[in-house]
């Protein structure tokens, strides 16, 4: 079975470490081939390694995790929205994201995502 490659993209150092120890712990199928502190690193990752996954936080300085979109013509991934607010999944949804994770991360939840 191939692995899903995965791009983390937080600018909290502490959320993109607990988020792949936890990938590599829960989900042996999930390859975390970059972690990106912000919204222009995460931009310059995905073009680099064409992942099918992206693990994206909202609310970061700079840009918000909806504003990544808005640098690419064709969304050819899928995201999983990763952040302590609950207030965004309905807009999140509305961009297509396949999941929705409160922090901290639910075990179950993750690997059911």
């Amino acid at each position: 079975m191939n692995s899903v490659k995965a791009i983390i993209i937080d600018d909290e150092e502490r959320a993109r470490s607990t988020l792949k120890k936890l990938l590599t712990d829960y989900c042996p199928g999930v390859e975390v081939v970059q972690e990106c502190a912000g919204v222009p690193e995460g931009v310059l990752a995905i073009n680099k390694h064409r992942p099918q996954l992206v693990f994206l936080d909202i609310e970061m300085p700079e840009y918000t995790g909806f504003e990544l979109l808005v640098f690419f013509r064709d969304v050819d991934f899928e995201i999983i929205f990763v952040t302590a607010y609950n207030e965004y999944a309905l807009r999140a949804f509305e961009v297509s994201a396949i999941d929705y994770l409160l922090k901290p991360v639910d075990i179950d939840k993750l690997k059911a995502a």
